[in-house]
């Protein structure tokens, strides 16, 4: 008991030090930024509805960017996540597929933004690709652990019926694992709606590069229609997404 009081303690410290370090004991900036905040809101009310228009073909933009960054992503990362499955392949296979997604997820969405502006252009294409990196890098980690977890027994059983890898994949792993892939797999796109809408930032098209420009010239009416269009976006998306899971998804 008193070793783990001793352990509570610790971490409330290390809390109370890092808090007071990042400024959140600062009053005098808290209450300046609360005064900023104020200002902020003020300027967007009431929202400038006369960009509909413009908002709806860049929201068009962002949702084609997350759709097809999500399936390309998903077509990478399923083989990968089989080659990664220990159950199914060696060491040799398994640890060089998975240190590649772990490459690749190691490097954030906004980042490989960046990185690929840089290489095929400003625009929407880099921005998919983008989302369809990142998507490899997170699924491709998450699916070779839900193969993983399949019973092995039932893969042992099927192997003595000399069932190779590829009927093993589709006839045991996929079946086994089939709501928990698809879940994850609305689950990404939920997120690649929502991280597309901020690419525009460095160039990677979508309503992002909208919202940058009026950050940047202080529009700030402008600004508050499109967040409330990407707020309606993603409400929509998150109960399409419920449906979808509740239709189509055994046991959820």
């Amino acid at each position: 008991m008193r070793k783990e009081l001793l352990v509570l303690l610790t971490l409330l410290g290390l809390l109370a030090v890092s808090l007071a370090q990042l400024g959140f004991f600062d009053v005098v900036r808290l209450e300046r930024g609360a005064r900023n905040l104020l200002e902020f809101s003020r300027g967007m009310v009431p929202p400038d509805l006369g960009i509909l228009p413009l908002a709806g073909k860049a929201l068009m933009e962002t949702l084609q960017m997350a759709f097809v960054g999500t399936a390309l992503g998903f077509l990478l990362a399923l083989p990968l996540g089989i080659l990664g499955t220990r159950i199914l392949f060696p060491r040799v296979v398994v640890v060089p597929t998975r240190l590649l997604v772990a490459g690749i997820r190691t490097i954030p969405s906004l980042l490989w933004a960046v990185l690929l502006v840089i290489v095929v252009g400003l625009g929407p294409l880099a921005g998919t690709l983008a989302l369809a990196a990142y998507t490899v890098g997170y699924l491709g980690k998450l699916y070779a652990e839900f193969f993983d977890g399949v019973d092995p027994e039932i893969i042992e059983a099927v192997r003595g019926a000399g069932a190779k890898r590829l009927h093993l994949a589709r006839f045991v792993l996929w079946p086994e694992s089939a709501n928990s892939v698809l879940s994850q797999l609305l689950f990404m796109l939920e997120y690649n709606i929502r991280v597309s809408s901020i690419l525009g930032f460095v160039g990677a098209g979508g309503i992002g590069f909208y919202m940058y420009v009026y950050v940047n010239s202080l529009e700030y009416q402008r600004l508050a229609t499109l967040l409330v269009v990407i707020f309606l976006l993603v409400l929509g998306m998150d109960l399409v997404s419920a449906w979808l899971r509740r239709r189509y998804l055994l046991g959820t």
